[in-house]
C-alpha cells in the first residue's frame, strides 16, 4: 500500500490556490508540499495535521491509501 496526495492538490485547484498560499496559510514548507507530489511519500501526520486545519477539511479529504506500489510520476 502507499499513500496520494492527489486529493489535496485536486482541492488546491478547485479552490485556485497554489502551493505558495497552502505554505503560508498552514505554515509547512513548499518543499514539503512539493515532496507530497510524488506519490508513496511520507509526511508526518502533524503535517497533515496542519494543511487539513488549514483547509478547514478532514484528513481523510486530502490523503488516500492505495494497494500496490506506486507509479512513477514524471518531474514537473
Amino acid at each position: 500500500m502507499f499513500t496520494s496526495f492527489k486529493p489535496l492538490f485536486k482541492m488546491l485547484i478547485d479552490r485556485n490556490m497554489k502551493k505558495k498560499d497552502l505554505a503560508a496559510l498552514s505554515g509547512v514548507s513548499i518543499a514539503t508540499i512539493t515532496k507530497m507530489r510524488k506519490d508513496g511519500v511520507s509526511v508526518s501526520s502533524d503535517v497533515l495535521a496542519r494543511i487539513s486545519h488549514a483547509l478547514g477539511c478532514k484528513i481523510d479529504d486530502i490523503i488516500e491509501i492505495l494497494p500496490g506500489v506506486p507509479k512513477k510520476t514524471p518531474t514537473l
